[in-house]
């Protein structure tokens, strides 16, 4: 399916087609919803202002919807004035006492996730990896006062076990057929290179100007101050569905019929938490949707607030599960975040998680090291012969390993350790086992040392030739002077060598994007490797696809995991199959 079209999505016109063929059976006005999606995206690309866009459709929206509570031009302009930038920044929290209660007629019709051609999502050429936000007010990974939740994924490292998908249904007690985590595979043209293993990994990107929230005439799709994450306000949201249509890149659902998990359940699950499960800064935003209503990837607000204890605050379902290191969640307007230090140097990142040994076996590691190197001699080749460097990750050989520890302590930005994150606790663990190291006797610092592992200059040798009844005294002392006065001058270790070790052990990923960048919408996602030509597609080959959809959701080893394509599917195959009973 070809992108060039006279389509305003993204998508493309089939896309466009099926989404506007949606709304058509709800009781909702087509038109308006396909109009006000058309022109928010246009808002994103800074052809509509927010207030243009606002008094646009203030009174089709009033007479559709008998409520607009989209902020004001008024709004907009004081917003603009305090450097707020999108939306739902200068939102406050929605007041519903009062509220009528959802429309409970919608009719079930839908896109599940129909093979969409992928070229407009990887259209960013960026050989180095973006840092910071795109943000008109932001200083680009700056440490200012907004926090910004999101993601840098390492598409290189991932190979389609699906586990990210896995954990997020069954965290969020997802109904089959609803994927908040999706993992698309694509195929590109014969006759184009191919090199890569065509996976791409799409959460909601929890765009800092997202078009979805524009439509929306009841604010239930919002983003929360506190953090960025773009969510939906279940007791708010009337599933008129104009989010869906909205969407640059097809992360929204709806929740067609009553879930297969009820709000009991949920909460008798978490009695042991501090939180439901459900409610976030008293709205209902997480866990699975109830009927009626539009969901998507949370990016998890109750790890974020603490809810399932202060361990899981930074984390998701799917980066805590994923077996590869290919996702790294974190707070995108923070240089030091995981997300960021990983999209700054990838190489560096990927040789990190691969470096330290799983958190419940750091201490024990260490005092392993510490035992190796008790009562051996100082030099190189003694500690090298005493601890198993190699057995920190897939090296050649005991002095690769110690060498790849030294270059990551040379390539870091600043001081290693002192952070919470996952990548900061891995550099804690190189920074203490190097000390230990350091604490035996060997001096790391020294350009002999630095020198066998590769990592400097060779000290250079006295070239001078002693006479046969060898050199006087004075000779000799100007010879130690010399010494000296060279290995003043070292200084310091070859950071380029360092960084080439690096890149030399974890590769570097071909490409740093962001889908739809260049749209405007600020997605908060940052992509390595992979990137999906001009002309790719969503694969469709038969003998892969699932019973539901056209994904196979069959992984490298040949295992099923319980996860299907398309919900509205299955809710027909179940209700208008051989019982012939309909919803």
């Amino acid at each position: 399916m070809s992108t060039d079209d006279e389509s305003f999505h993204p998508l493309g016109q089939e896309w466009e087609t099926e989404l506007e063929g949606m709304l058509d059976d709800t009781e909702y006005d087509s038109d308006l919803g396909m109009q006000m999606a058309q022109d928010a995206m246009r808002v994103t690309k800074g052809e509509l202002s927010e207030a243009e866009f606002h008094e646009m459709y203030h009174d089709d929206v009033m007479d559709e919807f008998g409520v607009d509570d989209r902020p004001t031009e008024e709004a907009y302009e004081a917003a603009q004035e305090e450097g707020k930038g999108g939306v739902a920044r200068m939102l406050s929290a929605f007041d519903d006492d009062g509220e009528e209660g959802r429309r409970d007629v919608m009719k079930k019709m839908g896109v599940g996730a129909a093979a969409v051609g992928l070229g407009a999502w990887g259209t960013v050429d960026d050989s180095e990896p973006s840092l910071g936000i795109s943000q008109e007010g932001d200083d680009a990974g700056g440490d200012g006062d907004d926090v910004q939740m999101g993601m840098t994924i390492d598409l290189e490292q991932c190979d389609g076990c699906l586990s990210c998908m896995s954990a997020c249904a069954e965290e969020n007690n997802l109904d089959q057929g609803v994927n908040w985590m999706y993992v698309l595979e694509y195929d590109e043209p014969e006759g184009t290179p191919d090199t890569s293993n065509n996976l791409l990994v799409r959460p909601c990107q929890h765009c800092t100007d997202a078009p979805c929230e524009k439509v929306c005439p009841t604010t239930a799709r919002h983003t929360r101050d506190s953090d960025g994450l773009v969510l939906t306000d279940y007791d708010v949201c009337i599933g008129c569905r104009y989010c869906q249509v909205a969407c640059p890149y097809g992360v929204n659902y709806f929740q067609w019929n009553e879930p297969d998990i009820s709000t009991d359940e949920i909460a008798e699950d978490h009695e042991d938490m501090d939180s439901d499960h459900m409610t976030s800064e008293d709205r209902w935003v997480d866990s699975r949707a109830p009927r009626g209503t539009m969901s998507k990837c949370t990016m998890c607000p109750t790890r974020q607030d603490g809810g399932m204890g202060d361990e899981m605050v930074g984390t998701t379902a799917c980066e805590e599960t994923c077996p590869q290191d290919a996702i790294h969640f974190g707070n995108m307007n923070d240089e030091t975040s995981d997300p960021q230090i990983y999209a700054d140097n990838p190489s560096r990142g990927r040789t990190l998680t691969d470096f330290a040994p799983d958190e419940a076996d750091v201490e024990e590691e260490l005092e392993e090291l510490e035992d190796a190197l008790d009562g051996e001699d100082e030099d190189l080749d003694a500690v090298l012969d005493a601890y198993d460097f190699q057995g920190l990750g897939a090296v050649e050989d005991d002095e690769e390993g110690l060498a790849l520890l030294l270059a990551l302590e040379i390539t870091a930005e600043d001081e290693l350790g002192g952070g919470e994150d996952y990548l900061a606790q891995n550099e804690e663990f190189v920074a203490a086992a190097l000390e230990i190291i350091a604490d035996h006797g060997l001096d790391l610092e020294s350009q002999e040392v630095l020198s066998e592992l590769d990592l400097a200059d060779a000290p250079e040798e006295d070239d001078e030739e002693d006479d046969e009844n060898g050199a006087d005294e004075d000779e000799d002392e100007a010879d130690e002077e010399e010494e000296d006065e060279a290995q003043d001058e070292f200084d310091g270790p070859d950071e380029g060598a360092a960084q080439s070790l690096i890149e030399q052990y974890a590769g570097t990923p071909a490409s740093s994007f962001r889908l739809l960048e260049d749209m405007g919408t600020n997605p908060n996602i940052i992509y390595l490797g992979n990137e999906p030509g001009p002309n790719a597609e969503q694969s469709e080959d038969p003998e892969e696809q699932s019973d539901y959809g056209n994904v196979s959701y069959q992984r490298a080893d040949g295992d099923r995991v319980d996860l299907v394509d398309n919900r509205k599917e299955i809710l027909d195959d179940e209700t208008v199959g051989d019982a012939g009973v309909s919803l």
